[in-house]
């Protein structure tokens, strides 16, 4: 059985601090800490519990522990299916595995008894927390009629009870019904909560939710293309929401090109555009890349989840492949697909895997978890590190908390940029504030339940500046709410939230003066407040650069296609319909295809050149626009075999124009055909694919693509065997009608370095 589908008071401090949805500041460079007691793991960090541990969702619950959600397959090798899995954390590491989420008693009873339940979405949600999720098979309709379905907790942990009804039903197409896949909640600041959903078959939508956040309301809003995105997550920074998601096939085995894109909006409903403005609504969808392969042991990095550890880093977990042990033997088909971590980077505005580096191997500089200041963060009445009025609680969702009566200080002085992190309940109507400073010098954030405002303000000798955003009615603070509190030099930034996952209640900066950050103890003032998980930590220095990426050094071999005779090339099923005519090689599609067993497509090729090199083609290809014309396409192909082979072109897929980087390969007995959708591409083309080897031998290939010649967009790395005998050149593909002729203008390949 296969598991899945085959194929308003921010301001200038708001832009400055570059507030992240899930957290309040970037990744610090290096993926170091400052003086943070800071974790180290090394991928995959559910190894120690699960072989197999796909579509990861994650959040921190009001206990302090953090929680791990899973897709429905097997949790090792020869195991059952299970109704979803859960595992906690106190660190965001090391995992404990708690077991399934669902049985035969709490599943839906609209779900037929075959269906599977797949890519969790947990949140908390006016007290409680919610589990979406995807019911692949319902009782609602005959045939494969996908669904959203949710089920309620007062714990992370259950016991869990499943809505009476859909929250997104089956979506009918006229002869079946659309993939209603991969939900993803966002709760925003003006008291509304939407839902995001879909897949390839259908496009991913957006709808708004009742308050309880369990029904769908009003008319849903496409916001991605179909045959693009799936695994859909959204989150709020900087005035913008980002919609991030999957693209290609999640599960080929050794030749899955899964990867995760990103567009952003100033509306939760889009639309939503990548860094060059390309809409991931086009026919030529766009999307900026977020998490991509890198010829290491990880491929098919996809279906994440974001969320902050207590210094406000930014974290992504996501699924990933090991392309030496693909599969679950048993049973059989199933990708092996463990969760992974690493440190997600905003640079430029844009949510990038550390620093576009992509997946990491090998041992890695963790998140915070823990706190400054001597402070227990799962208890902060415990012990001596706070002083003042206050004293200890109990509560059935929280545990062991602190009820603060009146003032309350840390006993040691806080980092001077700092990061306070709690969560906070109250059902009086008395302000609760947050100080951090010295005398006159003084942060102050406030939280008005009386008056519903959110409210910072500073002082700095005689000057003060302030400002306030309101609360939302909707929401309740007699419930526990996160509060989340940034000072780094210059900006000072306060967010409260429900589920710390890019959820806003309510949000306010303010710039501030040179000079008034000092370290000084942290303050708490509150009458009857109940205080949890408090904790204290250096805020993170951003990192403002990408790596670097590939450069072309100076032209080893260039082909002008002035000589018709191909000197240096050589014809693999010659292709008589090929020409070259006016310095250009002309080849008409004819239908033929080299993916599969007995492939037939032609092919031209060359030797190349000894060492690392890069090799550059101008491709133009008119594959028109919306209409089908499966699978036309042309570009450049590494060839080893007709099994083995690697290719970067242009193609028409169903509806959609993409640039396309596939690789198919014979292991372990199967012949599998995968690849990664790069981005958009225009009618004349610029393709480039990046040679360089690694300590084995092995040969790595990093694509890229421009549509003007001058900027590029660098994508997936693929990986040959080492001693692999390739050759490079060019192919065409695909439907032979619509008649259609891709055209070269040239074959250059540079030196690398």
């Amino acid at each position: 059985m296969r598991h899945r589908r085959i194929t308003a008071a921010l301001g200038a401090a708001a832009l400055a601090l570059g507030m992240v949805g899930a957290a309040l500041a970037p990744a610090q460079a290096g993926g170091g800490h400052d003086d943070g007691p800071a974790t180290s793991y090394t991928n995959p960090v559910t190894a120690d519990f699960a072989d197999t541990y796909a579509d990861p969702a994650i959040i921190r619950g009001k206990d302090g522990w953090w929680y791990l959600y899973a897709t429905s397959d097997p949790l090792v090798e020869g195991g059952e299916f299970g109704l979803m899995h859960v595992a906690r954390s106190r660190d965001m590491v090391d995992w404990e595995y708690r077991g399934t989420i669902l049985d035969e008693g709490s599943a839906p009873s609209w779900a037929t008894d075959t269906s599977f339940f797949w890519a969790p979405d947990i949140r908390y949600v006016d007290g409680q927390y919610v589990l979406y999720f995807t019911v692949t098979d319902t009782e609602l309709n005959a045939g494969d009629d996908s669904a959203i379905g949710a089920a309620t907790a007062p714990t992370p942990e259950g016991p869990w009870t499943p809505v009476a009804e859909p929250v997104v039903p089956p979506r009918p197409d006229g002869g079946g019904f659309f993939w209603t896949f991969d939900p993803s909640m966002l709760a925003d600041d003006d008291g509304s909560r939407y839902l995001y959903y879909g897949s390839y078959y259908g496009g991913l939508w957006v709808t708004e939710l009742d308050p309880s956040g369990l029904r769908a309301v009003g008319e849903a809003t496409q916001v991605a293309i179909n045959d693009k995105f799936e695994g859909a997550y959204v989150l709020k920074r900087d005035g913008y929401y980002y919609l991030m998601a999957s693209s290609a096939n999640c599960c080929a085995g050794p030749s899955t090109g899964y990867s995760v894109f990103a567009g952003r909006s100033e509306s939760p409903r889009g639309p939503f555009v990548d860094h060059e403005g390309v809409s991931l609504l086009d026919t030529r969808p766009g999307g900026t890349q977020v998490l991509v392969q890198n010829g290491n042991r990880w491929i098919g990095a996809g279906h994440h989840t974001v969320v902050s550890d207590l210094s406000g880093q930014d974290w992504i977990y996501y699924h990933a492949i090991d392309r030496e042990e693909p599969w679950l033997s048993e049973p059989g088909g199933i990708n092996r697909r463990p969760t992974l971590l690493d440190r997600l980077d905003w640079v430029d505005g844009w949510p990038v895997t550390r620093a576009g580096a992509g997946p990491s191997e090998g041992s890695q500089t963790g998140p915070v978890a823990g706190s400054l200041l001597g402070l227990t963060v799962e208890d902060p009445a415990e012990g001596r590190a706070l002083r003042g009025s206050y004293r200890p609680d109990v509560d059935e969702q929280s545990g062991d908390h602190a009820l603060v009566r009146g003032r309350v200080w840390t006993d040691e002085a806080a980092p001077e940029e700092v990061h306070v992190e709690l969560d906070l309940r109250t059902r009086r109507t008395e302000p609760f504030l947050v100080r951090v400073g010295r005398g006159s010098n003084r942060i102050e954030v406030e939280v008005n339940p009386g008056e519903r405002e959110l409210h910072v303000e500073y002082g700095h000798g005689r000057f003060q500046e302030e400002t306030t955003v309101p609360i939302p009615e909707e929401y309740d603070l007699s419930v526990w709410t996160a509060l989340q509190v940034h000072v780094v030099e210059g900006q000072v930034h306060a967010r409260l939230s429900e589920s710390r996952l890019g959820d806003v209640i309510a949000e306010v900066g303010l710039e501030l003066r040179p000079g008034i950050l000092r370290s000084a103890p942290v303050e708490l003032r509150g009458t009857g407040a109940h205080v949890d998980n408090l904790s204290v930590n250096a805020a993170h220095e951003p990192v403002a650069e990408m790596v670097a990426e590939p450069v072309r050094g100076e032209v080893l071999v260039e082909e002008s296609f002035d000589d018709a005779e191909l000197d240096g090339w050589e014809w693999v099923r010659e292709d008589p319909a090929a020409r070259v005519e006016d310095g250009a090689l002309v080849w008409p599609l004819t239908g033929a295809d080299l993916v599969g067993a007995g492939g037939s497509g032609g092919l031209l090729l060359r030797e190349a050149p000894a060492g690392d090199w890069m090799v550059e083609t101008k491709l133009t290809l008119d594959l028109g626009d919306t209409e089908v014309r499966n699978y036309q396409q042309a570009g450049l192909i590494v060839h080893a075999d007709d099994d083995t082979f690697l290719r970067l072109g242009h193609v028409a897929i169903w509806n959609t124009r993409q640039v396309e980087f596939g690789k198919e390969v014979n292991q372990d007995g199967f012949l599998s055909w995968g690849g990664h959708t790069s981005g958009p591409p225009a009618d004349t083309t610029w393709l480039r694919i990046h040679h360089t080897t690694n300590d084995a031998g092995e040969h790595l290939y990093r694509s890229a693509f421009s549509t003007d010649g001058e900027s590029w967009r660098w994508g997936a790395t693929w990986t040959l065997p080492a001693g692999s005998d390739a050759r490079v050149g060019l192919y065409t593909g695909g439907g032979a009608q619509p008649e259609t002729e891709a055209v070269f203008d040239h074959v250059r390949f540079y030196d690398a370095g």
